[in-house]
């Protein structure tokens, strides 16, 4: 069995670290990843992935890396289920992030430019 995943794009925010009650911590982020192909209008889309990072991961990403830089993450997917207030079984769907790579700083490219 194999559950694996690889992905490249861009923090819509700057992290936020919290503690766990025990001790552990945590951080959830949306990362924005461009299609690799254009739709019927000739456009690129984006997919708004909800990853989360825990522990040494989560704190090193949180002070190294803000809104807009290019980031990949090697992770696993990681499917929940909850009831929703009318009774109905719902699910959602998260990045469980195990390795980040900092690739790109808007700021530093932002520089390049001028």
């Amino acid at each position: 069995m194999l559950n694996q995943v690889v992905l490249v794009g861009r923090l819509t925010d700057d992290l936020i670290v919290t503690s766990k009650e025990n001790g552990k911590k945590v951080t959830t982020m949306i990362l924005a990843v461009q299609r690799s192909f254009k739709n019927s209008e000739g456009l690129y889309e984006t997919d708004f992935i909800k990853c989360t990072l825990w522990n040494a991961v989560a704190s090193s990403t949180s002070e190294y890396c803000k809104k807009g830089d290019i980031i990949g993450i090697k992770g696993r997917l990681q499917v929940t289920s909850f009831e929703d207030s009318d009774g109905k079984k719902k699910y959602s769907t998260e990045v469980i992030a195990e390795k980040v790579t900092f690739l790109s700083s808007k700021s530093s490219s932002d520089e390049k430019e001028e």
